[in-house]
């Protein structure tokens, strides 16, 4: 073999081993910074917290990769920052807002992965029945969901009543009581609007409910809010209906112990009573229908399915009154006369 070719040989060969060394040590050093640390992770930030081997993590809105992966270098969630920028710049896709639980340790890649698909942590809430507006932000906020004051605000919005055509000033009664996942701090407008959303699907399967306006649909959810706060047993709900109906077609009072109470704790602010006294069935109030004859201005909680069916498909019957007579069962007494009723015992309240 001539000597030029020797050479050129012997350079190419170089140059061949310098690309392989170049390669392989790029691509050990790239499997590196790409695996999870040795150490134990030690967030800093309130944005972040570490419980047993999961790092939940806020994004926050309009922050960018760079930001992102300087708080969890800074955290010693992964090796190094520049990695994790050189990985974003390499990517089309964009990490999303939001709340998110990893169990660690991961690699960069794994971590970015779930960034990019928004697999954000979700929240398990369970709303009562039977809960009125604000008990039902106190448990979202509690829940880390949305606040107390934005919920209330969200859920008295002129915009969100108009567009759910509700007669009132609030959605109070038309956010249906069920188990919901929604993210950690999700705009409170977005929570209301789901559980808006819900009560009328579920209104789409009770008969005849289409039919009606928007008027007559608030009537029959505030005749349920408050067959909600009073029934105990399914089988009397629609039976209590029937006796609301039955007292606003002759001009009587629908006499509810229930507006009562909702008077005491929403509007006074009290504890909730265990029992109703005669005193307070004098305080004056919109809502206080022992004083007040007809509907109360607007519903007093949020009724569930049975209540609901119960409003829209009341049992026909000629019962004027009906009393708890058995706390441990929750059954009542239905009476057609005043003396009946005032012989069957004490005025209790439902709680929730």
């Amino acid at each position: 073999m001539p000597k030029a070719v020797r050479l050129v040989f012997k350079i190419v060969s170089i140059f061949i081993i310098l690309g392989l060394v170049i390669i392989l040590g790029t691509a050990g050093t790239a499997i590196y910074l790409n695996s999870a640390p040795d150490t134990q992770p030690f967030p800093r930030e309130e944005a972040m917290r570490i419980e047993e081997n999961v790092l939940f993590m806020e994004v926050r809105s309009g922050e960018t990769a760079f930001s992102v992966g300087r708080r969890l270098e800074n955290a010693g969630v992964i090796r190094s920052q520049l990695f994790w920028y050189f990985l974003s710049r390499f990517s089309k896709e964009h990490i999303k807002t939001g709340t998110y639980r990893i169990e660690l340790p991961l690699s960069q890649t794994a971590i970015r992965s779930i960034l990019v698909e928004g697999e954000q942590l979700l929240i398990r809430v369970t709303i009562p029945e039977g809960a009125t507006l604000r008990r039902t932000a106190a448990i979202l906020d509690e829940a880390g969901i949305t606040s107390i004051d934005n919920f209330l605000a969200a859920a008295s919005s002129s915009d969100i009543t108009n567009l759910y055509n509700i007669p009132g000033e609030s959605m109070e009664g038309y956010l249906f009581p069920e188990t919901y996942l929604f993210p950690l701090a999700y705009p409170a407008n977005m929570v209301v609007t789901t559980m808006a959303d819900t009560f009328f699907k579920r209104l789409e399967s009770i008969r005849g409910a289409d039919s009606l306006t928007p008027a007559e649909i608030n009537e029959r959810v505030i005749i349920a809010s408050i067959v909600e706060r009073e029934y105990r047993v399914a089988d009397e709900a629609a039976l209590m209906a029937g006796v609301f109906f039955n007292r606003l077609s002759i001009g009587m009072a629908l006499q509810s112990c229930a507006t009562v109470e909702y008077v005491i704790t929403e509007i006074l602010g009290r504890p909730h009573p265990r029992v109703i006294l005669y005193r307070d069935l004098e305080i004056r109030n919109p809502f206080n229908t022992y004083l007040r004859p007809g509907l109360p201005p607007g519903p007093i909680s949020a009724p569930g399915e049975i209540a609901l069916r119960a409003a829209f498909d009341p049992d026909d019957s000629n019962y004027l009154y009906f009393r708890l007579v058995d706390l441990n069962a929750g059954r009542h007494y239905f009476s057609h006369t005043y003396d009946e009723h005032i012989r069957a015992g004490t005025l209790y309240t439902k709680g929730i």
